[in-house]
């Protein structure tokens, strides 16, 4: 009880330093803003609770990084950046791990917006430093935007293309004032800009790849690198904000090293062979078979997997539906059958994973069942332009028994495939009218991921299909990508507990045009944009749910793709020197809270030698 009373007299500590403003034409005032209710930590918060705040600094971390980079310039569509280039980089507010959507004040130290979200200011902390010591300015906050909305990378475009001013409004202060219907999001995602400086730009030309280590404001420079092969990033002991409370008991190492392979599984015995500190797997086979080895049974090193409340998104087979064969919603629907997520799941991954079955998995975003009343109230908006079966049946991708049989799904595939033009002649499927076999490839930039794609290519020829794998360096592939230039490829979408204007870049109508977007499937749907526009100008939680999941129904209904599979944990293994908090974040896999613990990383040699 008394546990419960703190914790109200802070919420009404933080109802009244918002609304101590209200009165005054309805402009509010404070450290952080939520997109819905109110922020966790108040006004005089010290430190979030899933850090320790007397973590000690220094000492290094390496991780493996997958692949090569041949620029530094991380704001632009050309060129492969490095893990880790962000640490480098600040923005006007930042957010915690363990709130849904909440920005907290970091470049600036305040953030004001009136009732209606018009609107947002920040008031910059005079003490905020670029690397070189000078100071971030208003004059910085005005350029970023300009230069990212009209020369970055084209996600910047569609996700701030409703900032339609930002002016100089004091000397430390900086208002944005906003286009378009009603959206909630918009001052939060103002203050996800990423703050560049002026000075340093001037002279140079933003859209051009560069290997010169930028200037930013962060935490982290640039200590070394070896382009395509390894980068280093130190702590920078001067750093400008290492004492703000959205910082205290964060970015503790004293070293970040990435060295970077071509092969996930050349990276993973380099971690067990300790050239690597920290390996995030990602096959479910090498978490079940591949860590049967002394240091994992010492505890020398530490196996873990951490429990998380993230969404999970959707990772899929995804149609390119700019190619002819796939703009037919029932071919896309027949081709779902002949993958076996159950024979794959079996004995391909000990039976790790979960079939996804919405685009927020792992949310109360996420559809199931039948629309409720909420969900009907919008979708029956759009009953005459989006399929029937979003009314009448609940969505669940086709299974099987597991046995590799997958006669059943044959058959229905056929079924639909006759209905929307196609037979088969001569064991190929091929168009009545046109004559057009159907044949296309699958995409690939992991050669571990063809082991999964060759049972399907062999159950998709048992419907007359031939389909051909293609697996690419990691360059090649992102190209490729960013152009649409491929058939079918497997993508992952990851979603936030608050979705907004990202939707756009993922099923927009415009980003569908655009090159380098999220918009993989190439999705024009009138009814789409509408339902995204929605999203975005949610006024509540409640009504932000029922928007969501009526997207989510349409979209599954339609069949852009073949759902995959998620996992609601992290699996990590690392060398066994670090320290971790005692409260874990919900949102986030938590290495930003690490420290490398001198006890631990003093014996960690001696007790390698043990083992051999």
């Amino acid at each position: 009880m008394q546990r419960l009373l703190v914790a109200t007299i802070v919420g009404l500590a933080i109802v009244a330093s918002y609304n101590a403003f209200a009165e005054e034409g309805k402009v509010y005032k404070a450290h952080a803003i939520a997109m819905h209710g109110q922020p966790k930590y108040g006004p005089d918060f010290k430190h979030f609770d899933y850090v320790n705040p007397n973590a000690p600094k220094g000492g290094q971390i390496v991780y493996g990084g997958f692949g090569s980079y041949d620029s530094l310039h991380t704001f632009i569509l050309k060129g492969r950046t490095p893990s880790g280039i962000g640490l480098l980089f600040e923005t006007l507010t930042s957010n915690s791990s363990d709130e849904a959507f909440t920005e907290y004040a970091l470049l600036a130290e305040t953030i004001e917006w009136p009732e209606d979200r018009s609107w947002v200011a920040f008031t910059l902390r005079p003490e905020a430093r670029w690397h070189d010591g000078k100071p971030v300015t208003v004059d910085d906050v005005i350029w970023s935007l300009d230069a990212l909305k009209t020369k970055g990378h084209p996600f910047y475009r569609a996700y701030y293309a409703n900032l339609a001013k930002a002016e100089k409004v004091g000397d430390r202060k900086v208002k944005f004032t906003f286009s378009g219907p009603p959206n909630r999001e918009l001052p939060l995602i103002t203050g996800q800009i990423p703050i560049l400086p002026k000075h340093y730009w001037e002279g140079r030309d933003f859209e051009a790849t560069t290997l010169e280590p930028p200037i930013g404001s962060g935490p982290y420079k640039i200590k070394s690198l070896d382009p395509g092969r390894s980068i280093t990033y130190e702590l920078d002991p001067n750093y400008w904000g290492k004492d703000i409370p959205l910082n205290v008991g964060q970015n503790n190492f004293g070293l970040i090293r990435y060295d970077y392979y071509r092969d996930r599984a050349i990276e993973r015995e380099a971690f067990k062979a300790g050239e690597i500190d920290f390996f995030a797997e990602n096959a479910a086979k090498e978490w079940a078979t591949g860590y049967n080895v002394p240091a994992v049974e010492k505890g020398v090193i530490v196996k873990r997997e951490i429990r998380h409340e993230n969404p999970q998104g959707m990772q899929a087979f995804v149609f390119n539906t700019r190619r002819e064969i796939f703009k037919d919603r029932k071919v896309r629907e027949a081709i779902g059958y002949a993958f076996d997520f159950e024979w794959t799941n079996k004995n391909l991954f000990y039976d790790a994973y979960t079939r996804t079955t919405s685009y927020f998995s792992n949310s109360e975003l996420a559809s199931s069942g039948l629309p409720g009343e909420g969900e009907l109230e919008i979708l029956n908006t759009f009953r005459d332009q989006i399929p029937e079966e979003v009314f009448t049946t609940a969505f669940a991708a086709p299974k099987t028994d597991g046995s590799g049989n997958i006669r059943g799904n044959i058959r229905t595939a056929l079924r639909l495939l006759k209905g929307a033009g196609w037979e088969i002649r001569d064991g190929k499927l091929m168009h009545v009218e046109t004559g057009t076999a159907m044949r296309f490839g699958m995409l690939l930039v992991s050669p571990g991921f063809e082991r999964i794609v060759l049972p399907f290519t062999k159950n998709l020829e048992k419907i007359g299909i031939e389909a051909t794998v293609n697996t690419v360096d990691t360059a090649q592939y992102q190209n490729r990508l960013d152009s649409y230039d491929f058939d079918m490829a497997i993508v992952t979408w990851g979603q936030s507990l608050s979705p907004g204007n990202e939707q756009r870049d993922f099923w927009g109508s415009e980003a569908a045009e655009t090159n380098g977007t999220r918009n993989l499937a190439g999705i024009k749907e009138t009814v789409i944009d509408e339902l995204v526009d929605l999203i975005i100008s949610a006024p509540d939680r409640e009504s932000l749910i029922n928007q969501t999941r009526a997207l989510d129904r349409v979209l599954l209904w339609n069949h852009y793709v073949i759902p995959q599979w998620h996992i609601s944990s992290y699996r990590v293994a690392y060398w066994d020197k670090f320290g971790t908090p005692e409260v874990r974040p919900k949102y986030s896999r938590g290495e930003e809270t690490w420290w490398i613990d001198p006890e631990l990383e003093a014996s960690l040699e001696e007790r390698k030698r043990a083992l051999r």
